[in-house]
């Protein structure tokens, strides 16, 4: 026997659906009523504005299934069984008892939306909270009032699925209970659901001469110099930020979904894999779009890549900045691996840029960088390595300082076996790495504090750190230190007003290039550099100054000071030669004629 429960008005509900005459617009509180038979809620009956609304009616069941029939058509048969496989993302515009989210749940494997804004209605029903834990993972709510806000949130959990076109499924009663809600949703969905979101987004790339691209921008310092780079070349581009480190968000995809479709890129451009998550999501999707993503480590890559060992595609390709790389790097699995050095911004870093220097910057020899004591210290002090490793730690930052051996593994195995078994018995591949970099960092500080300590008997202006204070503590002659200056803002008007700009490059990068050997230069100032073997490739021997072993330095810079000429003709040659071949437009060209050839689509030559 049917009986009504949890009444909260003394108005009667109808034992059908209303007719449209009297449809009603939710413009107050709504009140509930639940239909039972047995015990168990068989429909409910909504009172609102003096109007009442049955959701079921005399129709029962067959009242929600019927509106699965564009997707389910045997949805309302008792022996309706067997799995359906959809090309959408159904989408239920009200939960009502559960029938059709029942029917959607049993006969199909994917992902179910269901928006339902009356809480009341879905406490009185109880048909979300009654789900099994496994299929409430499959199901999306939605219980927003603000229309376009369910929209947004829809479009969200839709780019997650990987942009599948929605199938919308009206419940009656629920066009009946609220048409400016629901009703706009099925507008919206219906549209949606015959839009072709592939077949748009798929498009030949590189047909025009000058290529879009799209940069997947975070605040990583060198993401200006692409945008000034694409500027002076005259490309055409579109920022997609990433706001935070949580890659791969929903919104995030949407955004590039959307920018796909709006902008049409030839290509996404990302630094050290900014934007690429370790799931696999946007690798996954720019597959789909057979859009290709050019990714530039201008960081050691391997302190990155490791993190995406599931996530090689033929769709990326990478670019570093050290070409000793390039072979460890298709080692992990990716095709496409090329060698692209670093560059400098012209117009930043110019001869006027040092016109209006503080009188302090002015010396005969300066170095720039920081000692990295503290910096080692808080490495070792995080990495809470075991004692096995700490006890031969500065005994191996020693000896892969002296060594050629690029990679600190490589120097491990090869020199010291003992060491390296302790090594691969970290627990992880993230503790090695982080093993490596402090070894690297201490066999870097060594070797920058043996160079900047042949410059002491010419007072040289150091700016960086306070470590500098600790590491010349017992010399008798000592730098002039000044606190760190910014990159931007500062380097630019202080290159030029040293006579010789020292520099000493890190041993993470054994054979590559630094900054300083671009920047200084575009200043129309004079570098004294260590050799490094990629240095061959990028100037002619008149056009930089290097030394190859620390005994060097002192006579070098004696011999410089005391030959002003001869300094200033380097310093023009190097300026010339980072102004013909070494500004980042001539790196950004390069990679993108590179992934012109990689890319482009067959046959497609004639422009846009």
């Amino acid at each position: 026997m049917k009986t009504r429960s949890e009444s909260s008005s003394a108005s009667s509900c109808p034992t059908d659906h209303p007719s449209p005459a009297a449809a009603a617009v939710s413009d107050g509180p709504l009140r509930v009523e639940v239909i039972r038979d047995g015990g168990r809620p068989v429909d409910i009956c909504v009172q609102m504005s003096g109007r009442s609304l049955t959701m079921l009616g005399s129709g029962g069941p067959r009242r929600e299934l019927d509106a699965l029939r564009p997707l389910l058509p045997d949805a309302a048969s008792p022996s309706a069984s067997g799995k359906v496989a959809l090309d959408g993302l159904p989408v239920l515009l009200g939960c009502g008892m559960g029938h059709a989210l029942r029917a959607l749940l049993e006969r199909t494997a994917g992902p179910v939306a269901v928006v339902e804004k009356e809480g009341s209605i879905q406490q009185a029903s109880g048909v979300l909270a009654s789900l099994e834990p496994a299929e409430r993972e499959r199901v999306f709510a939605v219980r927003t009032a603000d229309p376009a806000q369910a929209l947004r949130e829809l479009s969200h959990w839709q780019a997650g699925q990987q942009g599948l076109r929605f199938l919308p499924v009206a419940l009656p009663f629920y066009q009946r209970l609220d048409r400016s809600y629901y009703g706009y949703l099925r507008e919206q969905l219906s549209a949606s659901e015959h839009f072709d979101f592939w077949r748009r987004a798929r498009q030949p790339r590189f047909r025009g001469r000058t290529p879009r691209v799209l940069l997947l921008a975070s605040k990583y310092f060198l993401i200006g110099e692409v945008i000034g780079a694409c500027k002076t070349l005259g490309i055409e581009y579109e920022l997609l930020q990433i706001e935070d480190e949580t890659l791969a968000r929903s919104d995030f995809v949407q955004q590039l979904l959307r920018a796909v479709l709006t902008f049409r890129p030839d290509c996404c451009i990302t630094l050290n894999h900014m934007g690429v998550d370790v799931e696999g999501v946007l690798m996954d999707l720019l597959a789909r779009l057979e859009l290709p993503l050019a990714s530039w480590f201008v960081d050691n890559p391997h302190l990155i890549i490791h993190l995406y060992s599931r996530c090689v595609s033929p769709w990326t390709a990478l670019f570093t900045w050290d070409a000793d790389n390039v072979e460890s790097l298709r080692a992990t699995g990716f095709q496409h691996v090329s060698y692209l050095p670093l560059g400098t911004d012209p117009q930043r870093f110019c001869p006027q840029a040092g016109a209006a220097a503080p009188a302090a910057w002015r010396s005969d020899v300066s170095f720039v960088g920081n000692s990295m004591i503290y910096k080692v210290g808080l490495r070792l002090k995080k990495g809470r390595f075991p004692r096995a490793l700490l006890l031969p730690f500065y005994r191996c930052a020693a000896a892969f300082m002296a060594s050629d051996t690029r990679s600190v593994a490589d120097f491990l195995r090869e020199d010291m076996p003992d060491v390296y078994a302790r090594y691969m018995a970290l627990p992880d591949n993230e503790a090695r790495l982080a093993y490596e970099t402090a070894l690297t960092w201490q066999a870097t500080r060594l070797y920058r504090n043996g160079c900047v300590r042949e410059l002491l008997p010419f007072s040289p202006l150091i700016v960086g750190d306070g470590g500098w204070n600790i590491e010349f503590r017992h010399d008798a002659r000592k730098p002039r230190l000044l606190e760190p200056i910014t990159y931007y803002t500062d380097l630019p008007r202080f290159y030029p007003c040293s006579a010789i700009n020292f520099n000493c490059t890190s041993k993470q990068m054994k054979g590559a290039v630094n900054q300083r050997i671009f920047d200084a230069p575009a200043t129309g100032a004079f570098v004294l550099t260590d050799w490094r073997p990629q240095m061959d490739a990028l100037f002619e021997p008149n056009e930089i100054a290097c030394y190859h072993d620390k005994e060097e330095i002192p006579e070098l810079v004696r011999y410089y000071l005391a030959h002003p000429r001869e300094r200033q003709a380097v310093a023009r040659a190097g300026r010339d030669r980072v102004l013909r071949c070494h500004t980042w437009a001539h790196r950004l060209k390069e990679m993108l004629d590179e992934m012109r050839r990689i890319y482009a689509t067959p046959t497609a030559d004639a422009p846009r």
